[in-house]
């Protein structure tokens, strides 16, 4: 790792502070509807398999548009791509938070999921290359805007839908709003030319052994992420927990359990153990944590501590596997990225509403079984695969290197 440091995190061009609070709103975006769950299935008479699929929606087209953001970017460069995403966001949002039906609602979070693509996708290179006071305090003020707004993303949406469950959606498009001002005004456009990328790229990528068994396993592990954040709020409504602010802030602990270990947690423990290790030990106990979570379904307490438990585990498996995507092949690391990134977002899209069917047809605790066995198969994907990962457990990689892997780190 390299032992550059940075002179301070507080001393970045007001353009890095611009994409940084853009980045902090764009990652709140994937946490902000799940307090508001329950309010917007009994506000406009839907069932909780319809309102899941505002996940779903915005998933499959994050994953989907994922596989062509590089491809974009590196023809019109990351100013105008950044800009795209915002603007797509402000107008879906302010559309969904206008809505009268979920179908409506669910159209426009799938073209929130597409400005939310190709935003997120550009942003960390964006940040890098405007710092002035060295990449380490770049990449720093990365990792603090995507875990703030993974935190603060369930909390906002439960403070303001407590008000309506409009309010989050409103307030997701003032704030992304002001960001795209923010960027307009204060990022100057890139003096690089962009190196086009070829539109079959990521989808080759794919063929590669390595990239292949893990985009299997983060397909089947994003399963059970989706079946902890997604279904729980629906399983905590029999047990008195229904409202918006209750609910943000027991998804607001979740998401700093989140940020903390992918932040501090992982490196420490990729520093000390082989990457595929780590994994091989932290996936088991996140199968152990939603088996808990089934075994326990109708006790409050140990719902939440298990909410709690499994953040914590799922910010050190995000990172890890993203560590583990950029240094498996000697791809470029955006086709990589946009590979593996299109094929996971699948596993986010079809656990939200098969959870529900599940627990319509089967049993409330029957989601969180499902989730277990779907985090074992993805481990047992990185055992089997084991021979084809031996360059994930080389030596550590460069801080430039870092900085890449993070692009992608808890974008789901």
């Amino acid at each position: 790792m390299s032992h550059e440091r940075p002179t301070s995190i507080l001393k970045q061009p007001t353009a890095v502070w611009a994409v940084a609070f853009a980045s902090v709103i764009a990652f709140m975006g994937i946490g902000l509807v799940d307090p508001i769950l329950p309010a917007i299935a009994k506000s406009l008479q839907a069932t909780p398999t319809q309102t899941e699929m505002l996940f779903t929606s915005y998933l499959l087209i994050t994953g989907a548009a994922m596989f062509f953001t590089s491809w974009i970017s590196s023809r019109i460069g990351a100013k105008r791509t950044l800009l795209i995403g915002l603007a797509l966001i402000v107008v879906f949002a302010l559309a969904a938070g206008l809505s009268q039906n979920v179908e409506s609602i669910i159209g426009f979070r799938a073209g929130w999921g597409l400005g939310n693509a190709l935003f997120i996708s550009t942003a960390l290179a964006t940040i890098v290359g405007a710092a002035s006071g060295g990449t380490s305090s770049a990449i720093i003020l990365y990792e603090a805007a995507l875990g703030l707004g993974i935190a603060i993303g369930p909390l906002l949406g439960g403070l303001l839908g407590s008000w309506s469950w409009r309010g989050p959606f409103f307030g997701t498009a003032t704030l992304m709003a002001i960001g795209f001002i923010a960027i307009v005004a204060l990022l100057k456009k890139n003096p690089e030319k962009p190196t086009p990328t070829r539109l079959s790229a990521p989808f080759r990528a794919l063929g590669k052994p390595a990239l292949g068994f893990l985009a299997a396993a983060a397909l089947f592990y994003n399963i059970g992420f989706f079946v902890l954040l997604a279904y729980t709020p629906f399983a905590l409504v029999p047990l008195g927990v229904e409202d918006a602010i209750t609910l943000g802030l027991i998804f607001f602990g979740w998401g700093v359990a989140l940020a903390v270990t992918s932040v501090w947690v992982a490196p420490l423990l990729t520093s000390r153990l082989p990457r595929t290790r780590v994994l091989w030990l932290v996936m088991p106990l996140l199968a152990l944590d939603l088996l808990a979570a089934g075994l326990f379904v109708n006790s409050l307490v140990a719902l939440i501590v298990c909410v709690i438990v499994g953040g914590l585990l799922l910010g050190i498996l995000n990172t890890v596997l993203t560590e583990c995507v950029m240094e498996a092949t000697d791809l470029p690391r955006a086709v990589a990225s946009s590979a593996y990134s299109g094929v996971r977002f699948l596993g986010g899209a079809i656990a939200p509403p098969a959870a529900t069917l599940l627990a319509d047809t089967v049993s409330r605790a029957m989601p969180f079984y499902a989730g277990c066995i779907s985090v074992l198969i993805a481990a047992a994907l990185i055992v089997i695969g084991h021979k084809h990962l031996k360059r994930v457990d080389a030596p550590t990689e460069t801080a430039q290197q870092e900085a890449e892997v993070l692009a992608l780190a808890d974008a789901d």
